[in-house]
């Protein structure tokens, strides 16, 4: 992910020659400020005066800004400790805007939306880092507190295996796409931002669900589902028993209850098939 920090200084503190934050790398921080992309993002989100969104790293504000001006209620969470008084400068006159200085690996959803100030039903809309992409969603898909739709920048090579279909899927696609509709959004060139990555970024859009999109008990569920695609080049029969401990001929009966193919290779699945498994896994002698 192209930077947890979006964004731009105010116009007041460039009038007075205030320096602008460098990117800093462990942040993995790539400024966005192109107006035109800021608006996209916000339009998919949906964003309407008065809505909540939680905003994961503001960096120099342009986001944040271009949510305020939608008339959002924002919270916004800097980890960068150098750029959260500048933040608070910049939005000081904005009643609807609270910038908060954590970490948001460090709590649970609910936390997050009272420190923040905001309450559910609320939306993500962030400019993620690389490093912390994974984390993050898996953190808000699975959380106390989920929201109804997650609007985020990602490097190009995880936002197209966020939205990939059967025949393409991994392990990623799956354990989205159980808990919410996935779509691109668009893609974002390196060069929009400051300093530009050495990757293609692209922003996404996961339409939560109000509970996971399969018909099975979701920890065995993703207990299948990990072992299928613990070594993904190779069949099943192969994948299943390795990860699961079980003899080919386990893998097979389960395969053949389920109506799967246990040639087959585990990107070809899709969410249902991986269901019938894991109910058919549930349902085997024992």
């Amino acid at each position: 992910m192209t930077g947890r920090r979006a964004g731009s200084t105010s116009t007041s503190s460039r009038r007075r020659g205030a320096p602008l934050p460098r990117a800093k790398k462990r942040f993995g921080q790539h400024f966005l400020s192109d107006r035109n992309i800021l608006d996209r993002i916000v339009s998919a989100a949906e964003v309407r005066a008065g809505d909540s969104v939680l905003e994961v790293g503001p960096g120099r504000g342009a986001l944040t800004q271009a949510l305020a001006d939608r008339g959002a209620r924002v919270a916004a969470f800097e980890v960068d400790r150098d750029l959260v008084p500048l933040l608070r400068a910049q939005f000081a006159e904005h009643e609807r805007v609270h910038i908060v200085e954590a970490d948001v690996l460090d709590r649970a959803p609910s936390e997050l939306l009272a420190l923040g100030r905001i309450s559910a039903p609320y939306a993500v809309v962030a400019n993620l880092p690389y490093n912390i992409a994974a984390p993050v969603l898996r953190m808000f898909l699975e959380g106390d507190v989920r929201p109804v739709r997650l609007v985020v920048m990602l490097q190009l090579e995880v936002a197209e295996a966020i939205v990939a279909k059967p025949g393409k899927m991994g392990l990623l696609s799956v354990a989205t796409q159980v808990y919410g509709e996935t779509s691109m959004v668009m893609r974002v060139p390196a060069g929009a931002f400051s300093p530009p990555p050495k990757v293609e970024s692209a922003v996404v859009r996961i339409d939560v669900a109000p509970a996971p999109r399969v018909d099975a008990p979701v920890e065995t569920f993703f207990r299948i589902v990990r072992a299928g695609f613990g070594n993904p080049r190779k069949q099943l029969r192969n994948s299943l028993s390795f990860g699961l401990h079980v003899k080919q001929e386990v893998v097979d009966d389960v395969m053949r209850t389920a109506g799967v193919d246990v040639t087959l290779r585990p990107q070809v699945l899709s969410l249902e098939d991986w269901a019938a498994i894991t109910r058919a896994w549930i349902a085997r002698p024992q």
